[in-house]
């Protein structure tokens, strides 16, 4: 899969372009990517995505926008996956932000990607304002493919929906509305080895933002492995206020650091507390290792 990283000049294959911020990867997103490739093979198109960073909301106010599910490496990860051929992560800035929704279509989607097909949601709006609906594609007289929601249990399924499902520590809904169990990808770095003092040795993964969509202590698999991960600020350890992704390996004695890893969340043991001291922490991650074990069944 080719990234573009802007909006190409030169000309492009005509292609059939998948448009959204696509945070999650859920089952709509899963549907409209399934219907993104079909559309493509059937009409001879190249299959594109294009996605936005930031997320628009982000952009517009950072500090009540919603939790982020996906970094934009995951999206990256999912969409070649899926068979994408070309993503192309569009800038969301000021200018982008001010494009009317003639000017998007007429610019960005005809005369940089030459595209022929597009498919999006049937609530998605664009343009300056939000005013462009599907209603404009149509008359633009491109080929539009609008997906209807796709529901689970008697509602819809969305990004909120996840969001909301992992903030109350609901992995399984999580896991339904994903069609996967919730995962974080990132690099293994060098800490400042307290899980190690503590008997517990941790592979602490880089986090892109401080806003997570969940918190707390959790049965996980590491690239597989059985282990149990902390996602938090630390709150017992003095002088510390980063966000955090700590994870002990069960039964593990390998080399980790530089090394990207793929965490799946599967059971809430506990949310994050603050222990009276070290020693008291210490006997909770015993328990926690105890709880894990038994989830994991060794």
């Amino acid at each position: 899969m080719r990234v573009f990283r802007h909006f190409p000049t030169a000309p492009q294959l005509p292609c059939a372009v998948a448009i959204g911020n696509f945070d999650g990867m859920h089952l709509g997103h899963q549907a409209l990517l399934k219907k993104l490739i079909e559309t493509a093979q059937a009409a001879n198109l190249s299959s594109a995505v294009m996605t936005f960073e930031p997320h628009p909301r982000e952009f517009f106010s950072s500090e009540t926008a919603p939790s982020r599910l996906s970094s934009l490496r995951e999206k990256l990860e999912h969409f070649s996956e899926a068979g994408v051929k070309n993503t192309y992560v569009c800038r969301f800035n000021q200018r982008f932000a001010k494009l009317s929704p003639q000017q998007f279509m007429q610019m960005i989607l005809r005369d940089s990607l030459n595209a022929k097909s597009i498919l999006v949601g049937d609530d998605f709006r664009f343009g300056a304002m939000r005013v462009g609906s599907v209603l404009d594609f149509i008359e633009a007289k491109f080929n539009l493919v609008s997906l209807p929601q796709v529901d689970l249990q008697g509602a819809r399924v969305s990004s909120t929906r996840v969001r909301n499902a992992l903030a109350v520590g609901d992995l399984q809904v999580a896991t339904q509305l994903l069609n996967r169990p919730y995962s974080i990808s990132g690099k293994v770095v060098h800490g400042a080895k307290r899980g190690r003092e503590l008997g517990f040795p941790t592979a602490n993964v880089h986090m892109w933002h401080e806003r997570p969509a969940l918190t707390g202590v959790y049965a996980v698999k590491l690239d597989g492995l059985n282990a149990v991960a902390n996602l938090g600020v630390r709150p017992t350890i003095a002088g510390t206020s980063k966000l955090m992704l700590e994870v002990h390996v069960l039964d593990f004695d390998g080399n980790l650091y530089g090394k990207h890893v793929h965490i799946e969340f599967l059971h809430k043991i506990r949310d994050e507390m603050k222990f009276a001291n070290l020693d008291a922490l210490k006997a909770q991650i015993k328990k926690d290792v105890a709880v894990a074990r038994d989830l994991f069944e060794i």
